[in-house]
């Protein structure tokens, strides 16, 4: 009889409930604490100097827990950076283009300024710049988080009526996402008060133009 295992430390594994032939028992909680471990790694050390075993000492579990789930920190990485793009950015639905776009900005510049993310995403795109994979995955985590929310932005504010049918969805996800993007993330300067309504009621302006 074949079960799949609960475990007491990381991955010792005790009988719970049956699961399918040949198949890799892997506990969710160590996953999570591996991921957890992953970025708090990122923010500290950096891609390059970042290393399984580091990862499995913040994580509180052994190496070989952390390859029995990713072949190495490029694969771990690149699992991340696909997994944010999946979950992507919650859609707003304020009623108008303008409070879309402020709801958007907000929760967009609150995550920006995690100082985490402060420090992981200048550094993988550093490290895109040498690394084609990651490049490949920044550039869809970027685009795809960002693409499913703009678009419906733009296909709401279509709906009722302020802006026109068939909007170039590419022009409009420049528009949206390029501003706040270079001054959180590229010049990294302080917003000023009253920035993000600003910018919120300008981009409006901008889509509507188009």
């Amino acid at each position: 009889m074949l079960f799949t295992m609960t475990t007491t430390n990381a991955d010792t594994p005790t009988p719970r409930r049956r699961a399918p032939a040949g198949a890799a028992v892997l506990r969710e909680d160590v996953t999570d604490a591996i991921r957890a471990a992953v970025f708090e790694e990122l923010a500290a050390v950096g891609y390059a100097r970042m290393s399984i075993e580091g990862i499995a000492r913040r994580a509180g579990v052994g190496k070989t827990a952390v390859y029995r789930r990713w072949r190495s920190k490029l694969h771990l990485v690149l699992d991340l950076v696909s997994a944010i793009a999946v979950q992507g950015l919650p859609a707003p639905d304020t009623g108008s283009l303008e409070g879309d776009l402020r709801l958007l900005y907000e929760v967009t510049s609150r995550a920006l300024r995690h100082p985490v993310a402060g420090q992981i995403i200048p550094d993988l795109q550093a490290e895109a710049a040498r690394n084609p994979e990651i490049a490949e995955a920044m550039q869809k985590a970027l685009r795809e988080g960002q693409h499913g929310v703009a678009s419906g932005i733009v296909r709401s504010a279509a709906e009722r009526g302020e802006v026109r049918d068939g909007l170039d969805e590419d022009l409009a996800l420049d528009l949206i996402s390029g501003p706040l993007y270079w001054r959180a993330v590229v010049v990294r300067t302080p917003l000023p008060k009253g920035y993000l309504a600003r910018l919120a009621s300008a981009t409006a302006a901008g889509l509507k133009a188009l």
